[in-house]
């Protein structure tokens, strides 16, 4: 993203032993509220919902899902109590390795709905594709993917739908 914003996202975000710091980005509720209206802006009159994968994804997913005056569905990790039946996958490998396993309220989408997936990061994709699976698992439509920071070569996401970000990870100074 050029201009002012992506200039402050880069500033912003720091690199603390090797791994990427976006919790900074949350301190500041008119930085929130700037990064969450730029995430949705392509999306605009195209969700009736937006979904996040926890953790920081419950937080940035929330501020977007204000900006969009629509709902929120959180998608949990494994671990942590999530009552009600739910629709579970396990992602393929992240960038550490590992797999995760994802879970959805069935309660939370209706048929039919358009979500929004919104997170901080993406690094290879495999979360926003297991996010997909749960989304369409309800009988709903994954419309794309919002992130802050993208590591993943946009061209190796197209099966989720449209991939916008405000920051190429490339672009950090991982110094």
């Amino acid at each position: 993203m050029a201009g002012k914003l992506g200039t402050r996202l880069r500033r912003e975000i720091g690199i603390v032993e090797g791994h990427a710091d976006v919790w900074r980005l949350f301190d500041d509720p008119e930085l929130l509220r700037t990064v969450a209206a730029a995430l949705v802006d392509p999306f605009r009159g195209e969700a009736a919902k937006v979904a996040g994968i926890e953790s920081r994804g419950f937080i940035i997913g929330t501020a977007a899902a204000l900006e969009l005056d629509v709902g929120f569905v959180p998608i949990r990790k494994a671990e942590g109590l999530f009552p009600g039946p739910k629709a579970v996958v396990d992602t393929e490998s992240d960038y550490r390795d590992r797999i995760v396993r994802l879970r959805l309220q069935r309660s939370a989408l209706n048929p039919g709905d358009r979500v929004l997936l919104v997170d901080d990061w993406v690094e290879t994709g495999s979360q926003a594709r297991g996010a997909k699976r749960l989304i369409e698992e309800c009988d709903a439509l994954l419309v794309g993917v919002a992130t802050v920071v993208t590591q993943v070569d946009p061209a190796n996401l197209t099966d989720v739908g449209r991939l916008h970000s405000l920051v190429d990870s490339a672009r950090l100074d991982w110094a």
